[in-house]
């Protein structure tokens, strides 16, 4: 079971991202469809927050697992059953979607 959840800025995960030397983590993102096709991080994969725990095999592959939202209170949740569920490092990204369109990538639709 992981031991805690980790609360990473957009800032912080866009540092990890962009360093090569550093495995990649699964960006787990748990909003509605219409949101993921709105907008979205370049490579996240796509699993509702009621389909995570029919896909937690899959999900608990992932050595690293960072989860993301709208603002970061579902995938908060998401994380926390995470964290009871698997063995992997969990983390949130704290603002979710939209604190990454406002310290990241401003061309990232907010909404």
């Amino acid at each position: 079971m992981a031991a805690n959840i980790v609360s990473l800025s957009a800032r912080e995960l866009a540092d990890w991202l962009a360093d090569p030397a550093r495995p990649q983590p699964l960006l787990l993102d748990v909003r509605e469809g219409w949101e993921f096709e709105h907008c979205h991080l370049p490579g996240a994969h796509h699993v509702p927050m009621g389909e995570v725990p029919a896909r937690l095999a899959e999900i608990a592959a992932a050595p690293a697992v960072v989860c993301i939202c709208h603002h970061g209170m579902r995938s908060m949740q998401v994380a926390a059953y995470l964290a009871r569920q698997s063995e992997g490092q969990v983390f949130n990204l704290r603002g979710g979607v939209d604190a990454w369109s406002i310290e990241v990538d401003a061309a990232l639709p907010r909404y």
